[in-house]
C-alpha cells in the first residue's frame, strides 16, 4: 500500500488542521505521513524570509505530535518524497491582499523547483469568533463576516493566480457555525477555543475531515474514527456539512 506524504509549511492554524488527519486516514485505510512545520502566527512573508536565510526555526510535528526537533524549510523539502505541500497565510493577514505577493509566488516556485512531483495547495483559513479578543481583529472591524468575506476574496484570487487548488476549510467552518449545536450567537458551542484557534475536539476534527475528504476523495460520513470525549450530534453535523460542501 502506498504511503502518502504531506508537508505543511504553516503555523498554529495548520497545527489545528492536521491534528486528527492521521487518525482519519488510518480509519479510511490510507497510510499517511503528515508533517507540519510550526511557527506560531507565521506569515507567508516570514516563510519566504526563512527560506532565504535557511532558518531552523520550525518545530517538526508529525501526525499531530510535536517534537523537540527544529528544522528549516529547505532541509525538509528534500528529506522525503512529498506528495503534497500545503501552505496558508497567517490568520491576521488572511484578508489583506498585499500580504500575499510576492511571497506566495516565491514560495510555490521554490517548492516546485525542489519537489517537482508534489502538488502544492493553499488552505483557506477561517474568520475569528464573533467576540474574539485577538489583537488583530480590529483590522476587520471586529466583524466575523467581514473577515470571512475579505479572506475569501484574497485566497480565491491567490489560488487562481497561482493555479493552485484551494482547500475550503474556512468555508466549511462558516457553514457549520450556522448549524445546531454550533450556533454560538444562540449560546451553543463555539468552534473556537479562544476566539481564533479551533476547538480542541470539534474544530480540529472538522479541519482534518475537510483535508481528508478533499485530498483523498473519500466520503467522510463512512469514516469510523471518532474523537475521544466528542458528542455524536456534533460530529455527525460536521460530517454532513463537510460532505455537502465538497460534493455540491
Amino acid at each position: 500500500m502506498k504511503e502518502w506524504k504531506m508537508l505543511a509549511v504553516g503555523n498554529s492554524f495548520t497545527q489545528d488542521s492536521l491534528y486528527y488527519l492521521h487518525d482519519l486516514a488510518k480509519a479510511g485505510d490510507i497510510e499517511l505521513k503528515a508533517v507540519n512545520l510550526y511557527i506560531g502566527g507565521c506569515s507567508l512573508e516570514r516563510h519566504w524570509n526563512n527560506v532565504e536565510s535557511d532558518a531552523k526555526e520550525y518545530m517538526y510535528e508529525e501526525n499531530g505530535e510535536s517534537t523537540e526537533r527544529y528544522v528549516s524549510i529547505n532541509e525538509m523539502l528534500v528529506e522525503d518524497d512529498w506528495d503534497y505541500i500545503i501552505t496558508q497565510q497567517a490568520s491576521h493577514d488572511s484578508g489583506i491582499k498585499e500580504t500575499y505577493f510576492p511571497y506566495l509566488e516565491q514560495l510555490v516556485e521554490h517548492f516546485k523547483s525542489n519537489v517537482p512531483n508534489a502538488e502544492c495547495l493553499l488552505q483557506k483559513t477561517w474568520a475569528y469568533e464573533q467576540d474574539s479578543n485577538h489583537e488583530e481583529f480590529p483590522r476587520y472591524h471586529c466583524n466575523q463576516q467581514q473577515m470571512y468575506n475579505q479572506l475569501s476574496e484574497c485566497y480565491e484570487e491567490a489560488a487562481k493566480r497561482m493555479g493552485l487548488r484551494l482547500i475550503p476549510s474556512g468555508d466549511v467552518i462558516q457553514s457549520v457555525r450556522k448549524k445546531k449545536p454550533f450556533r454560538y450567537e444562540l449560546g451553543e458551542k463555539s468552534l473556537c477555543r479562544d476566539g481564533f484557534h479551533m476547538d480542541m475536539i470539534y474544530g480540529r476534527y472538522l479541519l482534518s475531515a475537510v483535508i481528508y475528504s478533499f485530498l483523498f476523495e473519500k466520503d467522510i460520513r463512512e469514516n469510523t474514527f471518532f474523537p475521544e470525549c466528542a458528542e455524536r450530534e456534533g460530529i455527525e453535523v460536521i460530517k454532513q456539512c463537510v460532505y455537502k460542501m465538497l460534493n455540491p
